[in-house]
């Protein structure tokens, strides 16, 4: 008797995670499609455009690479339908052909579309490197570098451009009276020590007079003008990172989704009235700050799926409070960790290429990752 099949639609941070823990349980057939030919995360903007070389070395593999997978099969092609009674989803594949993939159980993860560094389109391994070094490009070109953004990923990029061409006019604008206000207000506090300490120019309540239409997915120039009256701020290069997310559902019909786009789901990530469709990541409203994706509801989902494969009792997400976590990214002295308490702890910049990267994350979060 064949195995339930498993299929992940959409394998970035959350559902890859997910697929690893399926495919290594032996208890269903995994199958994960991605517009992308290996995992091209989302994280560290700051780091992508900064040091693109090491961002590689640590955000985007293959496929192949990650071992657990080797029992999974993978589908390179862009999502553009779903039969949700017939239980089948239509694929595109880059010669432009249609296929279609049927399943048993469906993880919706295809996650968010947001600025330039996170974006649905299908693209080749020659593209995505393409498109990394166009963007570092931008921003080792220009003297003066304006981020308009007030969460991790605004202040993660002026620290880490700050850090990296010293000589470069760094200035982050945000709306409010602080930046990264879904996290504690000490994790605040910390953080804009760091970023005065590497002579960030630091200009609250600026907020940025868009026309209609513009989608802030592109690195442009200024000057900025601003909604909240301040003169325009010149710029050579502007990284928008105002938080503008678009979920990445328009393939799947609307009685699946709430009224922002995102997929409805209930406290075991199913679906309401489909229980084989599950979703996770920052595509499913599970909360306002859609927390699944950030605090390893991978894991929960794969065991609740083996349980509703197998009849057992499914468990529920329950989301956070308070963002935490990394912020800045790997920095000289190393990784600072943000606890929902706002309280720092760091790992020392030599444990974060010895211990951090290959036994916490390729092979405890990611169970074995193989060499390029």
């Amino acid at each position: 008797m064949s195995q339930p099949k498993v299929v992940v639609a959409g394998l970035g941070d959350s559902g890859l995670l997910t697929a690893l823990h399926l495919a290594r349980s032996g208890a269903v057939d995994v199958v994960g499609i991605s517009s992308k030919p290996g995992l091209v995360s989302g994280q560290e903007l700051g780091m992508r455009l900064a040091r693109p070389e090491e961002w590689t070395r640590d955000h985007w593999y293959g496929f192949g690479r990650f071992a657990r997978l080797d029992g999974a099969r993978t589908v390179h092609g862009e999502l553009t339908a779903v039969d949700v009674a017939g239980r089948a989803l239509t694929v595109r594949d880059l010669a432009g052909s249609d296929r279609q993939e049927s399943y048993d159980v469906l993880v919706l993860a295809t996650g968010v579309t947001n600025g330039f560094w996170r974006r649905p389109e299908l693209q080749t391994a020659d593209e995505v490197d393409a498109a990394l070094a166009s963007s570092h490009g931008q921003v080792a070109d220009a003297d003066r570098v304006v981020i308009v953004g007030g969460g991790a990923a605004a202040v993660s990029t002026a620290l880490q451009v700050a850090t990296r061409w010293p000589a470069k006019r760094v200035v982050l604008c945000f709306p409010g009276d602080r930046a990264l206000p879904r996290h504690h207000f000490r994790t605040w506090d910390h953080v804009r020590r760091r970023l005065l300490a590497a002579g960030v120019d630091l200009r609250p309540g600026h907020r940025a007079a868009l026309p209609d239409g513009f989608a802030c997915d592109r690195i442009t120039a200024g000057p900025i003008d601003w909604s909240t009256g301040q003169a325009p701020t010149p710029a050579d290069a502007v990284v928008w990172a105002i938080g503008r997310v678009r979920p990445n559902t328009n393939w799947l019909p609307s009685y699946l989704l709430d009224e922002g786009g995102f997929v409805r789901v209930e406290p075991t990530l199913q679906v309401p009235g489909h229980p084989e469709v599950f979703a996770i990541g920052d595509v499913a409203a599970t909360d306002e700050l859609r927390s699944s994706a950030r605090n390893r509801a991978d894991k929960m989902l794969a065991a609740n799926i083996r349980a509703f494969v197998g009849e057992g009792d499914l468990k529920t997400f329950r989301a956070p409070r308070r963002r935490w976590g990394s912020v800045l990214g790997v920095e000289a002295d190393g990784l600072r960790v943000y606890a929902p308490s706002g309280q720092p702890f760091r790992f020392p910049a030599w444990s974060v290429r010895s211990i951090l990267q290959p036994w916490i994350v390729e092979r405890g979060i990611y169970g074995g990752i193989r060499r390029r």
